[in-house]
């Protein structure tokens, strides 16, 4: 099955940005919560909720604004590794804050996710939504619309 890039890696502003084909992606199966790649964190830490905030540092974010607006970015649309979420804090580091960095943006930089892992979660997350006013009734058409275009994408 087809894997989809997540993350768009900017050079100039040393962070990253939803790349826009998994954007797409996320928009159909529902898998934005405050922003699409919320879930995945959760994996990057020991799938615990805390992994949840690894994006949430907006005050790295406020330090790039006038940089992002250069080159057309919203600055809330950035994504920037800190290190200081990935250190295990009841013991001591093994690496430096600027180790954790080059490696996690190694490891954002190559990130590809498979289409029966986008599909699954979304089907997760959009069973724990039944009732509310985000459920998406359609959820199976959709995951079905992508499959086939991944398909045929494929095949040309």
């Amino acid at each position: 099955m087809k894997s989809v890039k997540i993350f768009e890696y900017i050079d100039y502003l040393d962070c990253f940005v939803v790349h826009p084909a998994y954007k797409a992606i996320t928009d159909q199966l529902g898998l934005a919560e405050w922003n699409q790649v919320t879930w995945i964190g959760r994996y990057f830490l020991c799938d615990h909720e805390k992994g949840a905030l690894w994006f949430d540092n907006w005050e790295l974010r406020e330090q790039l604004r006038e940089k992002a607006s250069e080159v057309g970015l919203d600055a809330q649309d950035l994504l920037i590794i800190d290190p200081e979420k990935f250190k295990n804090k009841t013991v001591d580091p093994c690496h430096t804050p600027e180790e954790r960095t080059l490696f996690w943006r190694d490891v954002l930089r190559s990130l590809e996710l498979s289409m029966e892992l986008l599909c699954s979660e979304a089907r997760k997350i959009n069973k724990a939504r039944e009732g509310h006013d985000n459920f998406i009734l359609d959820l199976e058409q959709r995951i079905g619309a992508l499959s086939r275009r991944s398909y045929v994408a494929r095949i040309f």
